[in-house]
């Protein structure tokens, strides 16, 4: 029997860019994780509009932007899940998933997300369960301080990661004004992107 150290790294992935990879790589190489699976997310209870992208278009770009990187997995059970994406449903299903395929062996998990988000996670969707279930890492950047509060304390790890300022919102945004992507992301994701004509339109709401 072999005890892995697995690591849930949730997010929309709309588009995944060259900081999430990032950061995938640091808290895999701290905590020696031997897989960080990445999990887009189905419909996220929290951003508002939806996935700007189809769930199985931003499936494809993580599979793309990971297939280099040793170690590194995707998983698909926040979209094959309906409804809204809660963590505590995400680690139910991928743990579920896992220890189906992997009977004798057994597990310690991590959920990998933003730093700033472990301020919130009291209001997260039962969060004692989470903690049941993973300890938390949040990711922050050399510079910048985290407080995870007294839920954590025990609970959580914060690393810091040579993250660039990149994120998924200006991604799409540069797509609908026709400005250059080139260095934000793998080229094979700005590829998929122009292929597959994704982010050309404005959505509602913005």
């Amino acid at each position: 029997m072999k005890t892995w150290r697995l690591g849930a790294f949730g997010g929309t992935f709309d588009p995944i860019h060259s900081g999430h990879l990032i950061a995938a790589a640091s808290v895999r190489n701290a905590l020696e994780l031997d897989f960080v699976f990445f999990i887009p997310t189905g419909n996220s209870w929290h951003k508002l509009p939806g996935p700007l992208a189809p769930a199985m278009d931003r499936l494809a770009m993580v599979d793309l932007a990971i297939a280099d990187y040793e170690g590194f997995m995707s998983s698909s059970v926040d979209i094959d899940r309906h409804g809204p994406t809660y963590t505590i449903d995400t680690l139910t299903d991928l743990q579920a998933q896992w220890h189906g395929e992997n009977r004798e062996d057994e597990a310690t998990w991590f959920f990998i997300t933003g730093a700033d988000a472990l301020a919130d996670f009291p209001n997260w969707k039962e969060p004692e369960e989470i903690l049941q279930r993973a300890q938390m890492v949040g990711v922050t950047r050399p510079g910048f301080t985290a407080t995870p509060g007294p839920l954590l304390t025990g609970h959580s790890i914060v690393i810091e990661a040579a993250t660039p300022d990149i994120a998924s919102s200006d991604i799409r945004l540069r797509v609908r004004e026709g400005r250059s992507i080139e260095g934000l992301l793998p080229t094979v994701i700005a590829d998929y992107i122009q292929t597959h004509a994704l982010y050309r339109e404005t959505p509602v709401g913005l």
